[in-house]
């Protein structure tokens, strides 16, 4: 059981990893071994992910989500594999307690009066300055 928030919390079969080839350091290691870690969580098809965490976690995850509404997280930073599997498992995480917070809605406020004014002054300076920049007259 992987714990997101303190209501939500994924089942391990939920998230599949598959071990691919890393284009990131790792020397002669690089060819040989598959450190980089690819996850895949399927949030349309899971139990703790409700619609609005799902509309919230599409809108964030961006690129990272298939039509199909499949998670994939890549991770190849490091040279070791368990880093990389721990990497893309805190990402994931992370990913997941952003979509889960309700944004705060925004109210809708008007300028001060003394804001108004200080804006009014600085155009009044400005044009003033723009007005003083006459074309010199030769000969005068």
């Amino acid at each position: 059981m992987i714990k997101i928030t303190q209501t939500i919390s994924i089942l391990d079969d939920e998230v599949q990893e598959v071990f691919i080839r890393s284009p990131g350091p790792g020397g002669q290691n690089v060819n040989k071994v598959a450190t980089g870690v690819q996850l895949r969580f399927d949030a349309r098809k899971s139990q703790s992910i409700t619609s609005t965490i799902l509309r919230r976690l599409r809108a964030l995850a961006g690129r990272r989500m298939t039509k199909d509404g499949v998670l994939v997280i890549t991770a190849h930073r490091h040279r070791s594999q368990e880093r990389n599997r721990g990497d893309a498992m805190e990402r994931l995480q992370a990913l997941l307690r952003n979509a889960a917070e309700i944004p705060k809605r925004r109210r809708a406020t008007k300028p001060t009066k003394a804001s108004k004014e200080r804006r009014l002054n600085s155009k009044k300076r400005r044009s003033e300055v723009k007005r003083n920049r006459g074309v010199l007259v030769p000969g005068s």
